[in-house]
């Protein structure tokens, strides 16, 4: 599949390149050309893999929108947040409009919108040509060109705030427009999503939907859904922090559309938890890509793009038995340091999640697990050594990126039914979470009388704020969440503080051990680690090397208050600024707001 794109894309590379050259002449050159393809399913359907090309540019979603959006949280942050540079400028609240990662032609703002443009004339050309009804292909094929521009949309929306809306290809009126109300994009997305959802199948009811990296309705729907809640979530306006004033978008109207998208997904059967995390996240690393599982739709990359390890993995120090891909790949964001601590001991999410220790210089192209310091964690779920495939690029890996899994379905669904119908019609669906996530001898504690003590709405609301912590630490959702929830500076102080006791083991954090122990398992490379538990104090014995497990580098309280730039709001500054080059060339149409 990942090779059909690529194929794909160069197939259609004609079409789009004359449509953006002829786009002020009429009638467009292309117009046969577009009746041609867009009547042809299979001509079409490379057409609409040229949509998703975009993402894979040099400059966009692979190497500056994923590796920097969504740092830092209470849960997440930047591993370099202390070292002032553009790159951290990003992360810690504070980027400017000049930013030299961020200000350039080709960057994701216009790969975003090139995207749109591409959707844009696959969607004008089905209608007009395609007659895409339910059932059929060129249907499926409309069905999936409108989701694709609802997730370029949607991140558009969720980056920069309000943003320039072209739904039709551009043309000598649009070639220069101010921003659309993001209310009036939600609700076109909205409409966009409830007609894709009727015209794609279920995962693995086609050969279309058999595998992630198309899109299907069980995406469909839980996309909407997470689109509905962010609708009517507090967000920042250019008048402040607030609710969406739109009716049609209120808290009732939005919370009952996914509780109703939700709960059609679970009815449908059609997606599953795996049976355990660590298997999921195994397979993901493997590139199982089947459809019907867990996983909803992935980013696709081809095998010489995207950086999901190689930017995010348990970090590797040089090329070694695992990996081909460079030096000095991964983790260059991580966990924050309280997190590990945060998880119940028997949550078996959390040692998947978050990883201590690093790979050292290869010897004899054999590198061995190292402990590094408490205030530098590896996310777990990226790791080349459960690839499958050896990665020998110097630049990229190829893993895709999982945009959505059932897992955010179940946790949706617990919050709107939490405050549409109460505490106890959100239980089963955050049971059925945390279920995957406990051995069952834990269950009855960890799961039914857990979830069953929240009794309240406020209880329960809180109980999934941190659900979702222990569900997502390094899927990169946190922060468009405690925009929503109006929590980011608050949940942002607090991991400050709590930052602050561990490092002086004070408070909750009194009693994590100040010294590590580890020796070397059979293989000669992983490590047995001993201390990592609170309260494990006592030496384990011969064989093992005591390893003093505190604060290293750069002072803690200037770690911790880097976690946002001192002196910045992070609530005022919810949105990265559209950067200077697209303002310049705007023809005066557009201009930062929120105080850039």
């Amino acid at each position: 599949m990942k090779h059909k794109i690529l194929i794909a894309g160069i197939f259609v590379a004609s079409l789009f390149a004359s449509c953006s050259d002829d786009y002020l002449d009429a009638p467009a050159q292309s117009t046969l050309d577009e009746s041609v393809i867009f009547s042809s399913p299979g001509l079409a359907e490379g057409a609409i893999d040229g949509i998703k090309i975009p993402f894979a540019e040099t400059n966009s979603y692979r190497g500056r929108f994923l590796p920097f959006y969504g740092l830092n949280t209470d849960t997440e942050w930047y591993n370099s947040s202390q070292t002032v540079s553009d790159a951290s400028d990003l992360c810690t609240y504070d980027a400017k409009p000049n930013n030299s990662q961020m200000n350039t032609t080709n960057n994701a703002w216009a790969m975003m919108y090139s995207g749109i443009e591409r959707a844009n004339i696959c969607i004008r050309g089905l209608r007009k040509y395609g007659d895409p009804k339910p059932d059929s292909q060129l249907g499926y094929l409309l069905g999936e060109a409108l989701t694709l521009r609802a997730i370029y949309y949607a991140d558009l929306i969720k980056t920069w705030g309000d943003v320039p809306a072209r739904f039709e290809p551009v043309n000598n009126a649009t070639l220069y427009i101010g921003k659309t109300s993001r209310d009036e994009i939600y609700k076109q997305l909205l409409a966009d999503l409830a007609e894709a959802a009727t015209l794609v199948p279920w995962p693995g009811e086609t050969p279309a939907t058999s595998n992630v990296e198309r899109i299907n309705k069980a995406f469909v729907k839980g996309f909407r859904a997470r689109l509905a809640m962010a609708a009517s979530g507090y967000q920042q306006y250019p008048d402040g922090i607030r609710r969406s004033t739109d009716p049609a978008l209120s808290v009732a109207n939005m919370y009952a559309l996914a509780l109703g998208e939700c709960r059609s997904v679970i009815a449908s059967g059609s997606a599953h938890l795996e049976s355990s995390f660590e298997t999921f996240w195994k397979k993901y690393n493997e590139e199982y890509i089947v459809a019907g599982g867990e996983s909803l739709w992935e980013l696709p990359f081809s095998d010489g793009r995207g950086r999901m390890l190689f930017t995010f993995a348990v970090r590797h120090t040089t090329n070694d038995q695992f990996h081909a891909n460079g030096a000095n790949r991964g983790g260059t964001a991580g966990p924050l340091p309280t997190v590990f601590y945060d998880y119940d001991e028997k949550d078996t999410r959390r040692d998947v999640t978050c990883v201590p220790y690093k790979y050292g210089t290869a010897v004899n192209n054999v590198a061995k697990q190292e402990l590094g310091a408490l205030n530098t964690w590896y996310f777990g779920k990226y790791r080349y050594e459960w690839m499958k495939r050896f990665v020998t690029s110097t630049n990229d890996d190829g893993v895709n990126k999982i945009y959505m899994r059932y897992a955010e379905v179940l946790l949706i669904a617990a919050e709107a039914a939490n405050e549409i119908e109460g505490p106890a019609a959100a239980a089963p669906y955050l049971k059925e979470v945390r279920r995957r996530a406990f051995a069952a001898a834990d269950q009855p504690v960890k799961v039914e009388n857990y979830v069953n003590g929240f009794t309240t709405k406020d209880a329960m609301f809180k109980a999934l704020v941190n659900e979702n912590k222990y569900e997502f630490t390094g899927e990169m959702e946190r922060k468009q969440n405690l925009i929503r929830w109006n929590l980011l500076k608050a949940k942002l102080d607090e991991a400050k503080v709590n930052m602050k006791s561990l490092a002086d083991r004070t408070g909750d954090y009194a009693n994590v051990p100040t010294t590590l122990y580890y020796k070397f398992k059979a293989d000669n490379v992983s490590l047995d680690i001993y201390g990592l538990n609170r309260g494990e104090t006592t030496n384990p014995g011969t064989g093992y090397t005591s390893f003093v497990w505190t604060w290293t580098g750069a002072a803690a309280d200037t770690k911790i208050n880097t976690l946002y730039k001192p002196g910045v709001n992070p609530d005022n500054r919810q949105f990265w600024p559209i950067w200077q080059v697209f303002i310049d060339g705007s023809n005066g149409k557009i201009a930062n707001d929120y105080g850039y």
